[in-house]
């Protein structure tokens, strides 16, 4: 799907991962591991501008905007489908066939909260599952998230990413949860000291393999919150 040879990443001028060497295959389920502020999100953002035209990204900032409804927000991700005047008349009067669909995908996340409230009323949980559900209605191959189910308890992330993996043949995630990524995703990369520390099929390694490149205590911390 897509490969990087000896890549520099960074931001503003600056080289956070440099002479990077990875391969991303289609159809794989890859978590993207690491103590934070060493690259991780940098890394993801880069795979997505090559990897645009097919790939959803739930990003950490969510994109949500504060002032719409979470129907509103969640039609953002179909835009491209349809015609400006069809856009711009479902702003106004949001026809049934969408209303529906997005209906059904809220219920599938759980989100309970009238499609008509605003997000700006929303809890940080409820903001997360509305950026899923943007991205789950852009009906796209790959799904790439940056800690997207950081906001929420474990059992209800693991109920979203089985139903982010049944709509994406290939998942890209970046994760603080180990446990998680051992558990449920085929490959598991590590980024450390501004390098690939690691990056081995998941059901070769442990958290004691995982833990000789970086600390875990940021993963048991937000595993239990």
């Amino acid at each position: 799907m897509l490969s990087l040879v000896d890549i520099d990443l960074g931001y503003n001028q600056q080289i956070v991962l440099p002479k990077i060497n990875l391969l991303f295959n289609k159809n794989e389920h890859v978590a993207i591991l690491g103590p934070s502020g060493v690259g991780k999100t940098t890394l993801l953002h880069h795979l997505y501008q090559q990897l645009s035209a097919q790939t959803c990204l739930c990003s950490q900032a969510k994109g949500l905007v504060d002032n719409l409804s979470i129907y509103h927000n969640v039609f953002i991700g179909g835009l491209a489908r349809y015609s400006s005047w069809y856009n711009l008349t479902n702003l106004l009067w949001p026809f049934n066939k969408p209303q529906q669909h997005i209906s059904a995908i809220c219920q599938q996340l759980e989100l309970t909260a009238p499609l008509h409230q605003k997000v700006s009323e929303l809890s940080g949980g409820q903001r997360q599952r509305v950026a899923i559900a943007r991205a789950l209605f852009q009906r796209q191959p790959v799904f790439m998230g940056d800690e997207p189910f950081s906001a929420l308890d474990p059992l209800m992330g693991l109920r979203l990413l089985n139903l982010i993996k049944q709509a994406h043949p290939s998942v890209i995630c970046v994760l603080h949860d180990a446990e998680l990524a051992l558990a449920h995703f085929e490959r598991i990369i590590v980024i450390s000291d501004g390098k690939v520390a690691l990056d081995e099929k998941a059901n070769q390694l442990t958290l004691a393999h995982l833990s000789q490149h970086y600390t875990l205590a940021d993963t048991v911390k937000n595993a239990v919150i």
